[in-house]
């Protein structure tokens, strides 16, 4: 197991589109293993292959519920007192070759980072739901329906196997703003 570095934008290497699996060996686990250590590591929810400079179809998600400790204001916006610290629950989920097959006409904006774009937030506008099919490390075919913050997290997650990140969803203008406030933070580092 081993922690790999996230690539970040500009890498041009995110850009890629990334090829289908078709060996289900033990090298693919080897990288579902350290993509799952990469990704806890950063504190992320969701990480595809190529983030790590692999262009394969595979993403890894866990929806974890979040240490409230890491979002300071989130504690001031429920008053600060009803937070119960429980240990983060894994629920790991490994997704090879996913593909989208009826996303939902209704769409839902929810606030995206992603661990190549540090630091940076923004609305997004996706299907609010969708029927996702992939393979699992044996190579077996599954489906399901996928809705809420589930539904985004696949969909952002499959974006970057099309080498789009969800900052390319916003306007000229607003993607500006945040590769300039990125290099910002990144001086300031």
């Amino acid at each position: 197991m081993a922690i790999r570095e996230i690539l970040e934008v500009p890498d041009s290497r995110l850009k890629t589109v990334s090829t289908p699996v078709e060996k289900f060996d033990d090298e693919l686990k080897v990288l579902v293993e350290d993509m799952f250590e990469t990704m806890y590591d950063a504190n992320g929810i969701g990480l595809a292959a190529i983030q790590v400079g692999v262009p394969l179809r595979v993403l890894v998600i866990d929806l974890q519920p979040e240490d409230p400790d890491a979002e300071p204001e989130e504690c001031t916006a429920h008053g600060g007192h009803h937070h119960t610290h429980q240990p983060l629950k894994k629920e790991p989920r490994i997704f090879i070759n996913p593909e989208i097959l009826d996303p939902a006409d209704e769409l839902n904006v929810y606030q995206e980072g992603c661990l190549s774009v540090p630091d940076i937030y923004a609305d997004v506008e996706r299907p609010k739901t969708c029927r996702v099919r992939w393979q699992d490390l044996e190579g077996q075919v599954h489906e399901e329906e996928m809705d809420g913050l589930m539904a985004t997290c696949i969909q952002h997650e499959m974006d970057h196997l099309e080498g789009i990140l969800f900052i390319d969803h916003l306007s000229r203008l607003k993607r500006n703003m945040a590769l300039k406030k990125l290099e910002k933070l990144r001086k300031a580092a």
